[in-house]
């Protein structure tokens, strides 16, 4: 019998604050950098229900961890549930079980606040940000960790829930956090811009963008969806998190080429390239730059990997006993 550790989101939203998962995350970043494997999303549509199952893995050889994020949304219950095992890399052996739900828009924020780190200007202080629910809230929070922010401007179709974002980030962060009427408000003046939304078109105008903006687009991961344009991708040096992502879900990239917008070369490298240094990042102060999220074991990985070991230290979670399959066959 092999103990495995189980923990539950509630125990997982005490571990660790925001700043915790950055390093761990662009640590995962690195180890692809310099090799890790990793694979995108595979994805199984249901009609009747509808919904879908989802799921990605990959391996951290340096941090002794692997693992897969599974999840599935809609269907009957008309809701999400997720689920993250992870395991030993040396040993194979199962080392937890983790209800992933409350750590998503923490390790989703920390691989957008790597990139920003990464790619965005160092003096970059002002932030724009559309969508204003869990996601954006995991970005901000991550985002403040790495750069100094001063202005932060948010826009969300809903007027009460973008005045109720600023109103708690104004609470939670140093910078002033303004609720705007719309995006072109939103990115007037921003050094950084963060799309964090369910919307399927574009929810700003690439012309839009200011010369040495960073854009950060993570709500969608669907070949016909996107939260940016083809200009703003043609404008941009474009780091995917997964390059494998471009033929499959990475719709702002696809539709771009689709388009005639940008060509079969337009990636510049992903995202673990920049953090290893195999890849440049930023080359100018006027050059936009722009992280294609759609979300990766890696970040999933090297969070579960920090969070299980802080469990360790705290005792937290439940042992549960599983059965290799010496036993078990």
């Amino acid at each position: 019998m092999v103990e495995v550790l189980f923990l539950s989101s509630q125990e997982t939203a005490t571990l660790a604050e925001p700043a915790a998962y950055v390093p761990a995350v662009r640590d995962g970043y690195r180890q692809r950098g310099e090799g890790a494997p990793a694979e995108p999303r595979t994805k199984l549509d249901s009609a009747d229900p509808p919904g879908f199952l989802t799921g990605y893995f990959a391996i951290l050889p340096d941090s002794n961890a692997m693992g897969a994020y599974t999840y599935t949304a809609g269907f009957g219950s008309r809701d999400a549930h997720f689920m993250l095992p992870l395991f030993e890399f040396e040993s194979g052996e199962p080392l937890a079980l983790f209800d992933g739900a409350a750590m998503n828009p923490s390790k989703t924020g920390a691989a957008g606040a790597v990139a920003v780190d990464a790619l965005a200007r160092a003096d970059a202080t002002d932030l724009a940000i559309i969508g204003s629910g869990s996601q954006a809230r995991g970005q901000l929070l991550a985002t403040a960790t790495v750069r100094p922010l001063e202005q932060v401007s948010v826009y969300s179709r809903t007027p009460e829930n973008r005045r109720a974002f600023a109103s708690e980030m104004n609470e939670r962060l140093d910078a002033t956090v303004e609720a705007v009427p719309d995006a072109k408000s939103a990115l007037d003046g921003a050094d950084i811009v963060i799309t964090a939304t369910k919307a399927s078109e574009p929810v700003f105008d690439g012309d839009d963008l200011e010369p040495g903006t960073h854009v950060t687009a993570m709500g969608q991961y669907h070949p016909e969806r996107r939260e940016v344009d083809a200009t703003t991708v043609a404008r941009s040096t474009y780091v995917p998190d997964l390059r494998a992502r471009i033929e499959r879900d990475a719709g702002a990239y696809i539709l771009a080429r689709k388009e005639g917008a940008i060509d079969d070369g337009h990636v510049h490298a992903e995202l673990g390239d920049v953090v290893c240094g195999t890849a440049p990042g930023r080359q100018s102060a006027e050059e936009i730059t722009l992280f294609d999220s759609g979300g990766t074991a890696i970040e999933t990985v090297a969070a579960a990997r920090m969070l299980y070991d802080r469990a360790r230290e705290n005792d937290s979670g439940t042992c549960l006993t599983l059965s290799p399959a010496s036993d078990a066959f």
